[in-house]
């Protein structure tokens, strides 16, 4: 290629994400002229599809509702003549600042109460354990979760364990493993059973249906306690409270302990994501595995099978948690929810 034509390819490129950041600002701007309140990044989208303002937005993106919320956060961030302005941390919400004289303190924090209260209606539709499926759909089909990998699980009822009263503190929700089976020669996997470090991945997960300002550390430190043998340890959650700070101290846990943090995105499970990835550890904890086995038959069982998968080069899934190929008609059916 000649050299004279990569400056105006760069342009090229700087003009077209220009004109792609416009497009959502202009979008939250039409949106927020139309409303008496401030809004929430999602609000904002879900408001622009109601009102059919979506389908002006040129996009491939799979969740164009984040891609709207980063740019509205770098605007007002970043450029001092920003149309719109920033209000409140739990979540944050935007505006006009041609009308942010008509955002009052009482009003937003009525606002607020309005949206945790219907947060916590909407879990209360469900069940927790009506999330695993939506797990086992998301580590096995997802390409975010190990890459692809096919990583299989097992849902672990913690009311079988011989000591029922330290479960919830001991026994993770769901375990998970993956044996690359159809990613290597049979040689080498072969080979790879000689070795101290083999190539089988062991993992952990603690679900939870919200985590907010109330129950975080409770439900992280539960997830570590509960992790502490696994390769990679993780706590899952359906409804994240869009709180700025609580995502801060989150990550800087994550940081700190090594425990990944994944958003299952009920409204759309196939825009579910890791929001903080876990710290791999090399080796396995065999002391705590042996007690797992010894208090709980499922741990056991998922022990057992793994073991005879790894030596037979064959993943029985039966004896695992199901994969549902309609896992949107199951949230539909089993967590009243539509897909956006």
């Amino acid at each position: 290629m000649p050299r004279n034509l990569l400056p105006s390819l760069a342009g090229e490129t700087r003009k077209e994400r220009y004109l792609m950041a416009n497009q959502f600002l202009d979008h939250a701007e039409t949106v927020l002229s139309k409303v008496q309140f401030p809004l929430t990044f999602n609000e904002i989208w879900e408001k622009g599809i109601e009102l059919g303002f979506d389908k002006k937005i040129r996009t491939e993106g799979k969740t164009p509702w984040n891609s709207l919320g980063a740019q509205l956060f770098v605007d007002v961030r970043d450029n001092p003549d920003s149309r719109f302005i920033k209000v409140g941390k739990r979540p944050a919400r935007f505006f006009l600042k041609s009308r942010q004289t008509e955002v009052k303190a009482s009003d937003l924090n009525q606002i607020e109460i309005q949206a945790e209260k219907k947060q916590k209606s909407e879990t209360q539709e469900y069940f927790e354990r009506d999330l695993h499926p939506l797990l086992t759909f998301f580590v096995n089909r997802s390409i975010k979760f190990g890459r692809g990998k096919a990583i299989f699980t097992k849902t672990i009822h913690h009311e079988i364990s011989r000591k029922s009263g330290y479960s919830e503190w001991v026994y993770p929700d769901i375990v998970g493993f993956y044996l690359p089976l159809d990613d290597w020669q049979d040689d080498v996997f072969e080979f790879n059973k000689m070795s101290e470090k083999n190539i089988l991945r062991i993992y952990s997960f603690e679900l939870k249906k919200i985590l907010n300002r109330g129950n975080y550390r409770e439900s992280f430190f539960q997830a570590v306690s509960n992790s502490s043998w696994a390769h990679e340890g993780y706590l899952v959650c359906a409804n994240l409270k869009e709180d700025e700070d609580l995502l801060s101290e989150l990550e800087r846990l994550s940081q700190s302990f090594g425990i990944g943090i994944i958003q299952l995105k009920i409204d759309d499970i196939h825009s579910s994501e890791i929001l903080f990835s876990a710290r791999s550890r090399e080796k396995l904890d065999w002391e705590t595995m042996n007690k797992l086995c010894e208090e709980n038959e499922d741990f056991k069982k998922f022990i057992q099978d793994v073991k005879i998968d790894f030596e037979s080069k064959r993943i029985h899934k039966s004896e695992y948690d199901v994969i549902d190929d309609e896992i949107d008609e199951y949230i539909k059916r089993k967590l009243k929810r539509k897909k956006s």
